[in-house]
């Protein structure tokens, strides 16, 4: 299992997620947002009353059964059923179905972190690390739907021989490391290792080379359309 198995083994040392890789506050506010994991960032830019799904996810009262049904529903964003398995979870509840519902790969750099989020709706983030952010929300392209399917297939085969990461989120990887995470129905996976290693790793590489391709896809989509 290569770099992964090397990891779960000897995990990197413990850190929570007090660190914000770049300058600007908004930018770390995306990033956080990235991971889905702390829904008090999504309270503070929703206005009350809250609208669905946001009315049932911010509730106190919430039961396992309410939260199931944004999950059921088709018309829910990836984000949103990840924030609804997080609080199922969060309730004691371990969903049935195992689904991977985002994959983010995080390059130290030299000059910053590159951030990549692909959801399984087709939606993206990027984040470039000068901090440029670019967020796609289409999801008829053809293309990029089917970069993003392989990406998906390949991290689904890196998920089934890894295990879940049962403690704080980490800090973003430092200089020289990549890190992939997988945010799954059941919880958080990941790997990291250098950058030259990781990338030829022969469970990692597939699912790092897809990711690469949909990241310059979408720049060159996106970015370069509008110059």
């Amino acid at each position: 299992m290569g770099l992964f198995n090397f990891i779960k083994k000897s995990p990197p040392q413990m850190q929570t997620t007090s660190i914000n890789p770049y300058p600007d506050s908004t930018t770390n506010f995306v990033y956080h947002l990235l991971f889905c994991d702390n829904l008090n960032l999504y309270q503070e830019k929703t206005h009350q009353p809250s609208n669905y799904p946001f009315d049932i996810l911010l509730s106190e009262s919430s039961s396992i059964s309410d939260l199931q049904k944004i999950i059921d529903d088709t018309n829910t964003e990836s984000r949103i059923k990840i924030l609804a398995y997080h609080q199922q979870r969060a309730s004691g509840h371990q969903p049935s179905k195992k689904e991977l519902l985002a994959v983010i790969v995080e390059v130290g750099l030299e000059n910053g972190l590159d951030v990549l989020a692909s959801f399984k709706d087709g939606t993206a983030r990027y984040i470039n690390q000068s901090g440029k952010m670019l967020i796609w929300e289409t999801t008829d392209d053809s293309i990029a739907n089917a970069i993003t399917n392989n990406l998906f297939a390949n991290s689904e085969t890196i998920v089934t021989q890894i295990g879940i990461w049962d403690k704080p989120r980490l800090p973003q990887p430092p200089t020289g490391k990549v890190r992939i995470t997988f945010l799954v129905s059941d919880g958080l996976y990941f790997g990291e290792g250098p950058i030259a290693v990781f990338f030829s790793d022969p469970l990692a590489s597939p699912a790092l080379t897809k990711a690469t391709e949909l990241m310059q896809y979408l720049t060159q989509k996106s970015w370069n359309h509008n110059q």
